[in-house]
């Protein structure tokens, strides 16, 4: 993977996409009543340490209800797959405590894009004592233990996007499955594109048909788990690159949390 020489056009394409889609991404509005939380969030999206950006998106993104729709509890091991610029990570450190820990994953693919990747991996790390950076190529991530979850938000797509190899969703999704211990928990949230079309629309709007995500991931070995409407958006024609400012922020999305069995 660190062999492959980009286009411009096309860094820049993986670059904006991953940006959005991880640390800095932006999610709709739920539609559906929401669910009671197991845990309080209060304090954890109070911690100071998170920077104002993070709380501005807060509102969209919805955070506890995506953390209690993952099932993370205090203690476990916890990977966030591509964590742009941590936006996921430091909600996850105070949700696994003190006697948790976090695994920071990003892909080397895309700090030798855009350096800032590096250096916000760098720097999350360094801030709480409970996250380590994680490194390697975007197809094999490099968890060091056994992970009891996985979270990975708006960028399941990228793994599609032309400049990779066509096996790179495949072989990711087995690195995930394998990262994984009996019975762990992954969970995908993406951007929506029109049934039917698979994985084809990844690298023009930056979007997945749910069922692609499905079918990888479950011949993977995952078993699907439980799907949330959590980001859900019926006004979105799922037609619109992902950046387009008319859908940007209101785009349609899936939340999918699957099951390594055990």
């Amino acid at each position: 993977m660190i062999r492959m020489m980009l286009t411009a056009t096309a860094a820049l394409a993986l670059l904006g996409c991953t940006a959005t889609g991880s640390g800095e991404g932006e999610a709709t509005a739920a539609s559906a009543a929401p669910a009671p939380m197991a845990t309080n969030y209060a304090a954890i999206l109070a911690d100071p340490k998170r920077p104002d950006a993070d709380r501005a998106r807060d509102a969209a993104r919805m955070p506890a209800r995506l953390i209690d729709f993952a099932e993370v509890a205090p203690g476990e091991s916890v990977g966030d797959f591509v964590m742009g610029g941590g936006y996921v990570t430091r909600i996850l450190a105070g949700v696994v405590g003190p006697a948790g820990h976090v695994y920071a994953f990003q892909p080397q693919e895309f700090i030798a894009f855009k350096a800032q990747y590096g250096t916000d991996q760098q720097a999350v790390a360094a801030a709480y004592d409970n996250v380590d950076a994680v490194a390697g190529p975007f197809a094999a991530p490099a968890f060091p233990v056994p992970l009891d979850t996985i979270i990975t938000v708006q960028n399941f797509h990228d793994l599609y996007l032309k400049p990779f190899p066509a096996d790179t969703g495949a072989k990711a999704s087995a690195a995930l499955f394998a990262a994984l211990k009996p019975g762990g928990t992954l969970v995908v949230v993406d951007h929506s594109a029109a049934d039917g079309s698979g994985t084809t629309l990844s690298d023009s709007l930056h979007r997945i048909d749910k069922a692609a995500v499905v079918d990888a991931l479950t011949k993977a070995g995952f078993v699907l788990d439980a799907e949330n409407d959590l980001y859900a958006n019926p006004d979105d024609p799922r037609t619109a690159n992902v950046f387009d400012a008319a859908i940007r922020g209101k785009t349609d999305q899936f939340a999918l949390r699957f099951k390594k069995p055990g």
